[in-house]
């Protein structure tokens, strides 16, 4: 068996092509352009860049770009002050605060700070909270773990009902990831650390979700034949030959996996792009919610 290839690139497009006919339609009909503010703290080399290209990715489908930026050492009482400035301000739809903060900062007081309505990151505990219940709907989905959902959908996976093992509990990708699986009807176990006989409980999955940060650390032996395998990791490994003396790998091995499973995300190119692209999703359903109010 050889898995198909689950192409998130191109799905992320079809998205972002979407949203910018809906805010070009937006516009026509004399409505504002959906607004995204983001808050950066501090100088993480990575956040800078994924906050880059959230402002690029909104500049192409025509959502406005309000970037705030703090030092390292903002106080907990700043961050607050600039998030509730941001929720008073009525051409702002969308909140983002880059994660991971400064360890100083209390990221949950943070998060809850965040109108429900902008919340379009999807982790105000009181959207992660109705999202844990049955018969609750959040206003949003965190972004990854629901780019995750859309690829599953696009595979033609059968989610009600299948065995899904999420391996990885983090409260950005995989515990939400659990309880969206969960929603539609998936048979859920949550695997970590120390979670024994770890191989034997991945190889009984329909659905495999993998998220730890482990470079290639999910091999052809743990995976069931035809599973669908989603790989959210993305880990840089050492590559002599390669232009930049590294490159990019999932947390799955995804050349002998791709023997078995049938249909699996790349890295990069799987996972990855989707999450801007529910991010701006979000926040144009931020807008169209706030058209209504």
């Amino acid at each position: 068996m050889t898995a198909k290839i689950i192409d998130g690139k191109a799905i992320a497009a079809e998205i972002r092509g979407e949203i910018k006919v809906a805010i070009d339609q937006r516009l026509s009909s004399g409505k504002s352009k959906p607004g995204l503010a983001t808050v950066l703290v501090g100088e993480n080399p990575a956040s800078q860049v994924y906050v880059r290209n959230k402002h690029k990715a909104c500049a192409e489908v025509g959502i406005v770009s309000y970037p705030n930026e703090l030092p390292a050492d903002a106080t907990q009482e700043e961050v607050e002050s600039l998030v509730r400035e941001l929720n008073q301000n009525p051409a702002i739809n969308g909140i983002l605060v880059q994660l991971p903060l400064p360890k100083h900062l209390d990221e949950e007081k943070i998060l809850a700070s965040i109108d429900l309505a902008k919340d379009v990151d999807g982790f105000h505990p009181i959207n992660i909270g109705r999202l844990a219940q049955k018969g609750r709907e959040p206003m949003f989905t965190p972004c990854t773990p629901t780019g995750c959902m859309v690829l599953l959908e696009k595979a033609g996976a059968k989610i009600a009902g299948a065995n899904a093992v999420v391996l990885g509990r983090s409260n950005i990708v995989g515990m939400p990831l659990a309880l969206l699986m969960l929603k539609a009807n998936a048979t859920v176990t949550v695997a970590h650390s120390h979670t024994k006989n770890l191989p034997e409980l991945c190889s009984q999955a329909d659905i495999l979700l993998v998220a730890i940060g482990q470079p290639e650390f999910v091999k052809k032996d743990w995976v069931k034949d035809g599973a669908i395998v989603i790989d959210v990791g993305i880990n840089q490994v050492e590559d002599p030959t390669a232009k930049r003396g590294y490159r990019l790998v999932g947390d799955v091995a995804f050349d002998e996996v791709s023997e078995v499973a049938a249909a699996i995300t790349p890295v990069p190119g799987g996972v990855g792009p989707m999450t801007i692209a529910i991010l701006l999703r979000n926040t144009l359903r931020a807008a169209e919610l706030a058209d209504g109010a």
